[in-house]
């Protein structure tokens, strides 16, 4: 059984029997397969590593003391101690530097992540450049397509990139740079800048009761 050779080499399966692995993939001691993970290809998994339930993994290499959790990982780099999951996709030509965080729907393509830098949830990373220690909120989207052609960004190092805002490529947002909640970003923003790029919000009171939308409550 292929599987045996990598339990003899120290690595660690919670069920031996339900775990797919190709002839060529290396996998280093310590590292823990789950059930139902694929791991194809010319893929190599550090030392230390979990690799969790339902996980796949193709031509890749990951590092040292990764934690991938319920997620696909396709001709990509996960650098040391990074996390990376539940349900992340790295698509081809991601590379994703150390002590990084790519959480939860999460999907990243053709882009690279720097040392550091943390994208936790429901964001959109395609072809563009991200520096070290960057921190990307809740629901950024890059917006790397026009309908015709791709585009590339660049966000440089220790910028943070507020939650819901939209990146147009191509874009650059400089060296500690702070872009709002809720921008839609299509100029360049200067280093150590905050941009704000969202419509003034409008309060106009009474408004429901006016259109008899109005209901007290008892």
């Amino acid at each position: 059984m292929r599987n045996e050779k990598h339990l003899t080499n120290g690595v660690k399966f919670i069920d031996i029997e339900h775990a797919y692995i190709d002839d060529q993939v290396v996998i280093g001691k310590g590292t823990v397969i789950y059930p139902n993970v694929v791991i194809e290809g010319d893929s190599v998994i550090g030392e230390d590593c979990v690799i969790g339930l339902s996980t796949r993994i193709k031509d890749s290499k990951i590092g040292d003391k990764v934690e991938v959790q319920n997620s696909v990982i396709l001709e990509s780099e996960v650098g040391d101690e990074t996390s990376v999951g539940p349900f992340a996709y790295l698509r081809p030509g991601s590379k994703i530097g150390k002590k990084c965080k790519v959480g939860d729907f999460v999907e990243v393509k053709n882009s690279t992540l720097g040392d550091g830098s943390k994208s936790a949830h429901l964001t959109y990373i395609g072809d563009s450049d991200v520096g070290s220690g960057v921190n990307i909120g809740c629901g950024v989207v890059f917006v790397n397509y026009d309908g015709t052609n791709k585009f590339r960004s660049q966000v440089e190092d220790d910028a943070f990139i507020g939650c819901n805002t939209n990146l147009v490529s191509p874009v650059k947002v400089g060296k500690g740079a702070y872009i709002a909640a809720g921008s839609t970003v299509t100029k360049d923003v200067p280093s150590d800048a905050l941009c704000v790029a969202r419509e003034k919000e409008y309060i106009k009171p009474n408004w429901a009761k006016e259109k008899g939308l109005y209901k007290k409550k008892k």
